[in-house]
């Protein structure tokens, strides 16, 4: 998974990126590291969804921009809204059937 550096390149991946699916992590977060491999084999399942993660720690602005409180957080864009925020404790079968339900309307959509 690729790694957003700077909180403008976060900016123009969510705004140019018709399925932007954002993983905000920080270093030290054990919930972080176990979470995120699922995440990943996850989102296999949906092929047009672009994946990026930032961490929290090193792009500071990203709390503030986007209202993220804790870490690991999740966030779905379509078209740059956010259509789907998941923190801390995600369940799984809960995001895997937000996302599919989002992902077969819009990709009914286009």
């Amino acid at each position: 998974m690729k790694k957003l550096q700077k909180i403008q390149e976060v900016i123009t991946f969510i705004n140019e990126t018709h399925l932007a699916f954002l993983y905000v992590s920080q270093e030290d977060c054990s919930v972080c590291h176990v979470l995120k491999p699922k995440l990943i084999e996850l989102l296999k399942n949906y092929p047009k969804i672009d994946l990026r993660e930032v961490e929290a720690d090193k792009v500071k602005e990203i709390s503030a921009e986007y209202l993220i409180f804790s870490a690991p957080t999740l966030l779905f864009f379509v078209d740059g809204k956010e259509y789907l925020r998941e923190g801390k404790f995600v369940q799984f079968k809960k995001l895997a059937n937000s996302i599919e339900q989002i992902y077969s309307f819009k990709e009914s959509k286009m």
